[in-house]
């Protein structure tokens, strides 16, 4: 089925970039299109749709900001590696790697409750 639709997806593709009359067809579509987003209802809802996604945006970027904050405050306390203290040296007298420390953290922090 899925090499039914590939297949009718290039031919009509190849019909409409590749003969004078698809590229006519396509020339038709593209006026359709920029017809349909002017129109006046259509923008309706581009803008109120817009204003939603607005206000979200400045209601989540609050939370954010918060957590961002929060992340930073934490991270700026605790060091991601550590050194054994040495008056003599700032690296590692023992030849070992420093032990790194990540940070659990998920996109799903900065919006709690949400999915």
């Amino acid at each position: 089925m899925i090499k039914r639709v590939v297949f009718v997806a290039g031919v009509s593709a190849g019909y409409l970039f590749g003969t004078p009359s698809g590229r006519r067809q396509l020339e038709k579509m593209k006026v359709m299109a920029i017809d349909f987003w002017h129109d006046p209802r259509v923008q309706e809802y581009v803008q109120e749709y817009e204003a939603q996604a607005t206000a979200f945006a400045k209601k989540q970027g609050a939370a954010v900001w918060e957590k961002a904050v929060d992340t930073a405050k934490s991270a700026a306390s605790s060091s991601t590696t550590k050194y054994p203290t040495s008056s003599s040296s700032t690296y590692p007298t023992n030849h070992e790697s420093p032990t790194v420390v990540e940070p659990i953290i998920d996109a799903d922090d900065a919006n709690p409750g949400q999915r």
